[in-house]
């Protein structure tokens, strides 16, 4: 009976611990993790993911440069996400730089990349998200089931991402 006693005790204790530990390391949901332009490029170089700007730069006041200062941890997962699911190559034409229109949800704010439109990419949001229609100025958009946005604005793909999903 006091093994026993004691074999409650233990787990009760590891049990307590354990949440919390997992309480103190928790953040909120509407926690936004923001990033440096470094640590996310590696993660977009670990996942195979390549980017490029037309200035060859990454300022995030020089429009012609490719930033992603004080982007979204969520976006940064959603381009990851994208590539493991679709297996197509990305490269990524914009991010957090000057030059693109505002807005809570905006490439600013850290919620949006553009991204080159190759056939594999294309064919896979046509196929498999659900047409929203045309967008008067913008494109032809899809949804993916995350509501995550991906508009066809001609010579790229303007991705929204609420979510790290796809």
């Amino acid at each position: 009976m006091l093994r026993v006693l004691r074999r409650a005790v233990t787990l009760l204790g590891a049990l307590a611990t354990a949440t919390v530990l997992s309480l103190a390391l928790a953040q909120p949901a509407h926690a936004a993790t923001f990033l440096t332009h470094s640590q996310a490029t590696s993660q977009l170089r670990a996942a195979g993911i390549t980017w490029s700007s037309s200035g060859n730069c990454s300022d995030r006041y020089t429009s012609t440069c490719t930033s992603f200062e004080q982007i979204r941890q969520s976006t940064i997962s959603g381009v990851v996400t994208l590539r493991n699911y679709t297996g197509c190559a990305i490269n990524i034409t914009a991010g957090t730089e000057v030059g693109h229109a505002s807005g809570t949800y905006s490439h600013w704010n850290g919620y949006k990349v553009d991204i080159s439109k190759y056939s594999c990419i294309s064919n896979y949001i046509t196929s498999t998200y659900t047409y929203v229609g045309y967008i008067s100025g913008w494109g032809y958009q899809y949804r993916a089931p995350s509501g995550n946005l991906y508009t066809d604005e001609g010579n790229h793909w303007d991705i929204l991402y609420y979510t790290c999903g796809c």
